[in-house]
């Protein structure tokens, strides 16, 4: 325990803690808004699991990120999936489900949603932590398992604000669509060609967000205009 003693531990540690706060916000978004439409009880578990997840990855990722973001064509199709989710997200119906197979279905579904997400977005952030652990995996683990707390308070603090100003979960959805863009531009096969071209940089993610957002919302009129439809019929 003679580790405990050496500032450069403690440095290390402050510094994990520092960018996990700074690298969680986009993983609180995804979970407060995958479980926003569940009711209180399978809320509350659906973050405890997703912030679990959330810092598991990024502990298992650390150790093999350098090598996968060399993968050709690994983080575009990350990008698309992650696109992919936030349209689901911000298309889903914001009313709770009844019934307890629906409510374990939908927890199961957020859960799920949460660990693709927080997969695809944890990729290249790791690469900061792992930096700041500086190879000891005691350093490594014990930063991010502090920073779980950190996760939740965040997905706890995003739903209220959801709940209370909706145009948040229309924003927190073209975050996600901006990081999917990011994914997609930063992938090594065409990294230089994109960064060649500064305008692209900025286009790509933009317009990702973008289609989140104008596909996202009218998947969800289109649900709703359905759901009234036999209602108008009678």
């Amino acid at each position: 325990m003679e580790f405990l003693q050496t500032a450069d531990f403690w440095i290390g540690l402050f510094n994990i803690i520092l960018i996990n706060i700074l690298l969680s916000g986009d993983n609180a978004v995804v979970i407060a808004l995958a479980a926003r439409t569940l009711p209180p009880r399978e809320r509350k578990l659906a973050i405890l699991w997703g912030s679990g997840a959330a810092v598991f990855l990024r502990i298992v990722l650390t150790v093999v990120a350098a090598k996968l973001l060399e993968l050709p064509f690994l983080q575009i199709i990350g990008g698309v999936l992650l696109l992919w989710i936030g349209v689901q997200l911000l298309s889903e119906d914001d009313d709770g489900e009844e019934g307890d197979a629906k409510e374990h279905s939908n927890l199961r579904s957020a859960i799920i949603t949460i660990l693709i997400a927080d997969l695809v977005m944890s990729l290249d952030n790791v690469i900061g932590v792992a930096a700041a652990a500086k190879g000891s995996m005691i350093l490594l683990v014990l930063g991010l398992a502090i920073s779980i707390p950190l996760i939740i308070f965040s997905s706890n603090l995003m739903m209220t604000l959801m709940s209370r100003f909706p145009i948040i979960v229309t924003l927190g959805a073209a975050l996600i669509g901006w990081v999917s863009g990011e994914a997609i531009i930063n992938d090594s096969a065409i990294h230089d060609w994109i960064h060649a071209t500064a305008l692209l940089q900025y286009l790509v993610p933009a317009a990702c967000a973008a289609f989140v957002v104008l596909l996202g919302n009218y998947l969800k009129n289109k649900s709703s205009h359905k759901e009234e439809a036999p209602t108008d019929a009678h």
